[in-house]
This record gives structure tokens, sequence and C-alpha cells, in this order.
């Protein structure tokens, strides 16, 4: 372990890890809530937004909150049929009416049999004949968070007649995917610290389970840093980064991210400027 390195990126998890951080980043959606179940649909939400520039990211977000009447949770259980008239002109990049309404009809299916999200990411036990009930201590290193979005992706479009076109909107590792958004999902509702960034409301998977998002900015800094070999950028890619980060702290690895999110478009490492080594 480079001990130099180490030092450098705790200094940067703790610039960034703090609340002033919250105001500037899509983050700052889920945090307008108190009640869980507005935190974790406007936290997945916003996380399904998160491409483009972040000040737009958090507008659109904040219209679709307008457009749900302020109540996320109370409107998609108790909407109407006219209430969804107000949605079918939603629209962010490649993100339109058709699947805001398969998201609220995802959400109403779920939160009627379920209380939290958080079930969704978890996969049936078949040796005790169970739905939706293992959590992350239980099954094997291969499924861990792999095996959660994996099965997510498939709960999340189980619906019939869902809209094939929205497919592209939740992805997996199955398809070799980042899961950069997913990722970063789980990061807000998993992680538990005393800053005030990251939610921790859920339990069942744990922090040392996640597996760091990687975006655009997090690649170039951590190639930079030579904690990515991989030439493509995948799932593997995300695995292989995040196994380097548990050398740095096995039990919440994925803190850095605030050191390479920030180093990278914070302060525009790859970009300007220029950029220490670490040996």
């Amino acid at each position: 372990m480079n001990d130099n390195l180490k030092s450098f990126l705790d200094q940067k998890v703790a610039q960034y890890n703090r609340p002033e951080f919250i105001a500037n980043d899509p983050v700052s959606i889920p945090h307008m809530f108190s009640k869980k179940q507005d935190i974790e649909i406007m936290g997945f939400w916003a996380a399904t937004l998160a491409w483009g520039q972040r000040v737009t990211i958090i507008n659109k977000c904040k219209e679709l909150i307008t457009l749900m009447d302020g109540a996320p949770y109370d409107f998609i259980i108790n909407h109407e049929e006219p209430d969804l008239k107000k949605l079918l002109h939603f629209k962010h990049r490649t993100f339109n009416d058709i699947d805001t309404l398969y998201f609220i009809a995802f959400f109403r299916w779920h939160y009627e049999n379920y209380e939290s999200l958080e079930q969704a990411f978890m996969p049936p036990n078949p040796l005790k004949g169970e739905q939706n009930s293992l959590p992350a201590n239980e099954r094997s290193p291969l499924q861990g968070v792999e095996g959660a979005l994996n099965h997510f992706r498939s709960y999340f479009f189980s619906l019939p007649d869902f809209p094939h076109r929205t497919k592209k909107h939740v992805s997996s590792p199955a398809q070799k995917s980042t899961c950069k958004r997913l990722n970063m999902f789980l990061r807000w509702m998993v992680r538990k610290d005393d800053n005030g960034v990251d939610f921790g409301i859920w339990n069942k998977i744990t922090p040392a389970d996640l597996i760091c998002p990687c975006d655009l900015h997090v690649d170039r800094v951590a190639r930079h840093l030579k904690l990515i070999t991989r030439k493509q950028t995948d799932w593997q890619t995300a695995v292989e980064l995040t196994e380097r980060l548990k050398e740095f702290d096995p039990l919440d690895p994925v803190k850095y991210d605030f050191a390479l999110f920030g180093l990278g478009i914070e302060e525009r490492w790859g970009i300007a400027g220029i950029l220490p080594e670490f040996d």
C-alpha cells in the first residue's frame, strides 16, 4: 500500500465529504426530504437523471418534485389517472414521459408490497423459498452488489408490458456497465458516517460491499493515480478500482469516491494543471 497516496486521498475525503459538498451535487435532491420513502424515490430518480451538468440535473429533479406536488411518495401511492397528465411533458435528455410514467408505476407496485426500496435489491434465497430476502452478508462474494444489481434490473422490469425504451436507463453488471448511477445511489443509501452527505438508511448491504461509482472524472483521476490498469471502462473496471481502494480502507472503500470525484470535477485533474505523482 502506498502510504503517501492514502494520506493524500484521506485528506481529499475530509475536504469533500462534508455538508458544503451537497448544494452543488444531485445528492441535494434526496436531502430535501425527511421521509424514508421520499429519500429513496428521489435519490433513485436523481441518480438516474445524473448525466450532464449538475445544475441542470438538480433543476430537472426539482421540476419533477413540483409535478408530484412536492410529496413524491404520497403522489405515487395516492395518485389517480388524471393526476398523471401533468407529467406528460417531463423530459431530461433521453429520459421522457414514457420513462417517468413507468417509474411511477414501478414505485407504486413496489411500495404496495414493501416498506423500503432496499428490498428491491435483495435477491431471493432459493434454499428458503423466499423472495427478496437475502442480505449481502449472506451472499457469496460473487453475488454481493453484483448480484443485487442484476436482480434489481430484472425486478424493476418485472411489470407486464414495460416500455423497452426505459431499459436503457437502468443498467446492470450483466450488461458490462459500470453501473455508475446505481452505485452512486447505493452509496447514498448505505454509507454511514457523521458527515451528513450520505444517508446510511439501509442495512442489508454494508459499506464494505459497495462498488465505487466510476464516471468520467473518477476514471480519469484513478488512472492517473494507477488505481486502474484495465484498458476499457466497464463493470470489471469499477471492481478493480474498488479492490484497490480496499487497500486503504477495507470497511469503507467507497468513501474515496469523494476524493476522486472532487479531484476530477472540482479541481479538474487531468484537464488543467500539473498532476502530482505518487510512487
